[in-house]
């Protein structure tokens, strides 16, 4: 399709900060999975399943303003990341390969497979290793502002070439604790959502607090750095996912301010035809700045899925 315009006290304090500020009918959650304790939401009570995966810097939050209009006709699952928000964050790597097995594990923990599969952002191996790891647990693939290792991505931390500096800090062993631990609001505030928003007022107070939270917690940036260390060096293992078993799964690639990167990417990483919507005037944080028409272009897609699923 071408592309269309358009500690115990510390824990029970921050889930009863999130609880506070979550939309009506969205209820909290926990899965023991993998070796971990993943913190998920969910609403919805029919229609086939979307998984929600988000990218940095956020968490489940990000997602906030869609869950409730995706619900209206299906069961949407929406997930921290190992390290990120109120998800655990222990020693060890929390790189992409460990994400896509926790996610896995969380799918058969939920008995939900297949699902339809978002990811955004630096969550692109992540929901990639799952789709061509395990085909059997993704039904579609959205893929939102998103890219990946050894198609392109790593150049974005180039800044000699205009890359990101925020992607070098985070990857280098020790510095997003120097220089980021007890500036986690500023650093979003002053950065990282103004720098690549679109939509005016689109990012509000309440949204950076409940962010900034999760990364304030002890070792709240472990999730991050482990994902852009990975994305690094993971560009070659990521080619051979591609090559096989390949992505095969129907896959819609929804740009924004990153133009036509998603739809370039996932054209050359998949194995089948890519659906393509590029949403104007909207930053990088797609899902709160047009969570209209990100519905929109979402359950246009999966509906279609659905509907060519039934009739196979």
């Amino acid at each position: 399709m071408s592309i269309v315009e358009i500690d115990t006290q510390a824990v029970f304090l921050r889930r009863s900060m999130a609880t506070f500020r979550t939309p009506q009918d969205i209820t909290h959650h926990r899965a023991d999975v993998n070796g971990t304790s993943l913190h998920y939401v969910s609403a919805g009570t029919s229609g086939s399943p979307i998984l929600l995966v988000h990218g940095f810097p956020e968490s489940w939050w990000a997602f906030h303003r869609l869950i409730p209009l995706l619900a209206a006709t299906h069961r949407v699952f929406a997930v921290d990341l190992r390290g990120f928000g109120d998800s655990d964050n222990p020693p060890g790597v929390c790189d992409s390969a460990t994400s896509a097995a926790d996610l896995h594990h969380l799918i058969a923990h939920l008995d939900i497979g297949p699902v339809h599969l978002t990811g955004q952002d630096i969550s692109g191996a992540t929901v990639f290793r799952l789709t061509t790891r395990h085909p059997e647990d993704v039904r579609s693939l959205t893929a939102i502002e998103m890219g990946l290792p050894g198609f392109g991505l790593e150049a974005l931390a180039d800044v000699t070439h205009g890359g990101a500096w925020h992607i070098g800090v985070l990857a280098a062993p020790g510095i997003p604790e120097l220089l980021l631990t007890g500036r986690e609001k500023e650093f979003l505030s002053r950065y990282a959502f103004p720098s690549m928003t679109a939509v005016p007022r689109a990012i509000l107070d309440t949204d950076i607090e409940e962010f900034s939270r999760g990364y304030a917690r002890p070792d709240g940036w472990r999730g991050a750095a482990g994902l852009y260390r990975s994305m690094l060096r993971e560009g070659p293992e990521i080619r051979e996912l591609a090559e096989s078993p390949g992505l095969n799964q129907p896959v819609l690639a929804v740009g924004a301010g990153g133009g036509t990167f998603t739809h370039a990417t996932m054209s050359q990483a998949a194995s089948t035809a890519i659906s393509s919507v590029q949403l104007d005037g909207v930053g990088h944080y797609v899902a709160l700045e047009a969570p209209e028409q990100l519905t929109e272009a979402i359950l246009s897609f999966v509906d279609n899925v659905d509907k060519a699923s039934s009739h196979a």
